[in-house]
């Protein structure tokens, strides 16, 4: 099956590595060139490196909770490879803890970066793209279904899927596609460390698996190729939704 991606060329935040460098491998092995970003310059470089150089993709060190980066990010796409064809947004976890346990100063730093500067790359995004074009954001099950120990990310994921669901309604009718990715337990680093945070780690990701109705956790490479069709061209009745990949853990349908 043709996705339709050859030479189009399409901006990913947190990409250096786990769900949103996964993406940028599928999309770059179909033939889309990419721009990909994360806080970690060196991180990035590599990335590129591992993508195949700068023939197929470019990197920029840069945080989404800077109000430039967005602006220097679509400006990169175009002085690169000459057009902006999507986004997959996607910016780093939140600290664990509840919703009450977090302070003042840590939900205002993750509004600023997981919330409002998400919502900036898409605005900044949307005034580049043509017909055709789409804006994905990596989103969380806890959309869905509230995630123990993770209160912040619990309290803004969902508002940023109902942002998405908005800019969807808008943009349609420029032929501009929104979509929410809703990983689950996916073998990032990410998870990694909230595993090793429990007090039994082992008991911990065998109660989890317990929970996925595929029994494992799933790989990055599950995230990226599903990714890589809803931002593809093969996928241009899709608008608005949000899509689950967690292995059926979700019990809403």
């Amino acid at each position: 099956m043709d996705l339709g991606l050859a030479g189009r060329a399409y901006v990913l935040t947190g990409a250096s590595r786990g769900l949103g460098f996964a993406t940028a491998q599928a999309l770059v092995a179909e033939g889309a060139r990419v721009v990909i970003s994360s806080r970690n310059a060196d991180r990035v470089a590599a990335a590129v490196e591992q993508l195949g150089g700068s023939d197929v993709a470019v990197g920029l060190g840069a945080d989404l909770a800077d109000e430039t980066t967005p602006a220097h990010l679509v400006r990169l796409a175009f002085s690169t490879f000459g057009r902006l064809d999507g986004a997959l947004i996607s910016v780093g976890g939140p600290p664990r803890g509840t919703a009450l346990q977090a302070t003042d100063d840590q939900w205002l730093q993750a509004f600023r970066s997981v919330h409002l500067g998400s919502i900036r790359m898409a605005r900044t995004a949307a005034d580049r793209l043509d017909e055709g074009g789409v804006i994905g954001f990596v989103l969380s099950t806890s959309v869905r279904q509230p995630i123990p120990g993770l209160g912040i990310s619990n309290g803004l994921r969902p508002g940023l899927a109902g942002a998405a669901k908005d800019m969807a309604d808008e943009l349609g009718p420029r032929g501009i596609r929104v979509v929410s990715l809703l990983p689950g337990r996916i073998a990032t680093d990410r998870s990694r460390e909230l595993l090793a945070a429990a007090p039994d780690p082992e008991q911990a990701l065998a109660a989890i698996r317990a929970e996925i109705p595929l029994r494992r956790l799933g790989e990055p490479e599950d995230f990226g190729r599903v990714a890589a069709f809803v931002l593809s061209p093969a996928a241009s009745y899709l608008t608005g939704l949000t899509v689950p990949i967690d292995g059926g853990a979700l019990r809403a349908y």
